[in-house]
């Protein structure tokens, strides 16, 4: 009797259980803010990428001046011309992976707080229509579209109708 009564109350448990499922990726990206924030960071990148092209050509250009005026300086002279140039050269190599970080960095800083945004509104919302869980859609191999909530959800955000767009990452 006991197991009987643990059965049906296993199976009436799963039985209620409540189960959606949402395009994360597309909902971001649906996200006003997050279209404001993939236009700041992409003037931000380019921001970066002018700031190393100015190097390099800093850079190119000493290379070019030193090897034109070499022949004049004197041998003290051409080793400190020439520790001027390392030193150049190497900050012209490391920018790339600094900028390379700013920009991941900056990426999070707009990013995360759309991210949060969604999450609690996906919360929000299964709370209040008792989702028991709401998953991710690009990780459900089946599912039926009576269990779609990217329609509702977005709503939820006050986003009227966008094209799925995939994030991208700097």
């Amino acid at each position: 009797v006991v197991a009987t009564v643990m059965t049906l109350t296993i199976f009436g448990a799963s039985a209620q259980q409540k189960i959606g499922f949402v395009n994360y990726e597309e909902l971001i990206t649906a996200m006003p803010e997050y279209k404001t924030a993939m236009t700041e960071l992409q003037d931000f990148q380019a921001s970066l990428e002018k700031q190393g092209q100015d190097l390099n050509d800093e850079t190119e250009q000493k290379i070019s001046q030193f090897s034109k005026d070499s022949s004049t300086y004197t041998p003290s002279m051409k080793e400190i011309k020439r520790e001027e140039l390392m030193k150049l050269i190497q900050r012209a190599q490391t920018y790339q992976s600094e900028a390379k970080a700013k920009l991941e960095t900056e990426y999070q800083k707009k990013i995360s707080p759309i991210e949060k945004k969604a999450q609690e509104t996906i919360k929000a919302y299964a709370l209040k229509y008792k989702y028991n869980y709401i998953l991710q859609s690009n990780s459900i191999l089946y599912g039926s579209e009576e269990g779609n909530l990217s329609d509702e959800l977005k709503k939820e955000l006050g986003i009227k109708d966008a094209p799925a767009v995939a994030p991208k990452r700097p």
